[in-house]
């Protein structure tokens, strides 16, 4: 992930067949996976040998359609879907926190453009 408000520090690739994603990516790009426990097939993505994880392919089953999303980090997630509401953008995904404290929301520019935003979790 980055570092730095306002770049995008992470992707998400859904499918309902990550086994082909990763055969696919990993080809392609080079790209190494590592499969986090958990009830979600979700597939951190690395650049490189030691390199941390800067995406995912998350699968779901089919279970809804296929999708490709990037992640901006940001300092405050709920204030920057206040913005993007009084800017013209939609929430598909309203601010969530998840077990570790990352936190992240899913929004549409005002073209119906998806893409994320999240802040990372505390350190300490």
């Amino acid at each position: 992930m980055s570092d730095t408000p306002g770049t995008v520090g992470w992707f998400e690739i859904g499918t309902g067949d990550p086994d082909t994603a990763e055969r696919y990516y990993g080809g392609l790009f080079g790209w190494s996976f590592t499969r986090e426990e958990g009830e979600v097939d979700y597939r951190l993505v690395s650049f490189g040998t030691g390199a941390p994880p800067s995406g995912g392919v998350r699968g779901h089953g089919g279970r809804m359609h296929s999708y490709a999303i990037f992640f901006v980090k940001v300092d405050d997630v709920a204030a920057t879907v206040a913005r993007s509401g009084q800017l013209g953008g939609q929430v598909l995904v309203p601010p969530t926190k998840d077990d570790e404290g990352l936190v992240f929301a899913q929004l549409t520019d005002p073209a119906g453009n998806a893409f994320g935003v999240y802040t990372e979790p505390p350190r300490g």
